[in-house]
């Protein structure tokens, strides 16, 4: 009996500690979340922000999910994958995947354009400039890539990038030659997993926005504003590009129509936990914050940040309305 007696107090403690770790109430695990989805290109970027944020909110722990954007959109849409706050390459993946469902507004923070990345091992990267960059793509046994245009809109920008070379040097059948010489494995599901494979001379060249570019400190060829998807004063000239990609449901199809590159945000409706995400948000959109580590690190944030109209702007949580514009 005295030994059964003994074993039971060891058992209880046991089995007291299990559940206190299973509700996360040890020390290790307290503190707030503030989950984020979002764009391959914002990593850096976001990097910085989450550590600066953490800092100066201690109870707060940041955790992120990054990959293309239309990707994780459909993670938080399709999936059901709890999430504060979604970030998007592209401004219209929020508006076509998560509004009205997921998410009640949208909030324009940031602009880039697209840029030929390569290194001193590329082939022909002694030679290659603004002029020639498309003859050189075409050349047999240069390899380059860009992401998937069904998961990133880096992907489909790229595309549309090189329909646009095609009208502007009036080059007719540019594009598919180019194509022909870019093999299906070249294309990856984001764009920075590209930026390894030039790195190690798996790749010759990769299409990336130009903040990859710079964070990464790849080498690049700026193209002229008329193909670059980075001027919205050219933005006529882009729509004249469109590119069919995966709908939300298999076996539809959508079509994305040339524009400049605009990133957008927005708090998810079902929020785990919707005040942190209101305080990351104040924080990454302030023009000391976030938006000061974007332009530090190559990509134009628009300060203020811009809403579409005075309706949203009035409707967004804690002090957002006072970070931004209403402006198309």
């Amino acid at each position: 009996m005295r030994q059964s007696f003994s074993k039971r107090p060891m058992v209880s403690i046991l089995f007291t500690v299990f559940l206190i770790t299973a509700v996360g109430i040890l020390p290790a695990a307290a503190g707030e979340k503030v989950i984020i989805f979002h764009a391959g290109s914002l990593t850096v970027p976001l990097a910085k922000i989450e550590k600066d944020f953490e800092a100066a909110n201690p109870g707060i722990v940041v955790l992120r999910e990054a990959g293309g954007s239309t990707k994780m959109a459909r993670m938080i849409s399709e999936l059901g994958k709890p999430a504060d706050i979604m970030a998007s390459a592209d401004f219209k993946v929020i508006d076509k995947t998560l509004i009205p469902k997921h998410a009640d507004w949208n909030i324009r923070f940031a602009t880039n354009q697209l840029v030929l990345c390569y290194t001193d091992k590329s082939r022909h990267a002694d030679e290659i400039n603004a002029d020639n960059w498309y003859e050189i793509l075409a050349r047999k046994g240069v390899v380059w890539g860009h992401s998937d245009p069904n998961l990133d809109p880096c992907g489909y920008r790229s595309l549309m990038v090189l329909q646009l070379a095609e009208k502007f040097y009036n080059q007719p059948g540019l594009y598919d030659r180019l194509i022909a010489n870019r093999p299906e494995k070249n294309v990856r599901p984001k764009s920075v997993e590209l930026v390894s494979l030039l790195k190690t001379g798996n790749m010759d060249y990769a299409w990336e926005y130009l903040s990859v570019a710079v964070q990464h400190e790849l080498k690049y060829v700026k193209l002229d504003d008329h193909i670059n998807l980075g001027n919205y004063k050219y933005d006529k000239f882009y729509a004249q590009a469109q590119v069919k990609v995966t709908g939300k449901k298999p076996g539809t199809w959508i079509t994305r129509t040339g524009k400049s590159c605009t990133y957008g945000i927005t708090q998810v409706k079902n929020a785990p936990n919707p005040d942190g995400a209101t305080r990351f948000l104040e924080y990454m959109l302030s023009a000391d914050g976030g938006l000061k580590v974007l332009k530090e690190m190559g990509q134009p944030p628009f300060v203020p940040c811009r809403v579409t109209t005075q309706a949203v702007k009035d409707a967004l949580p804690g002090n957002l309305g006072k970070l931004v514009e209403v402006r198309e």
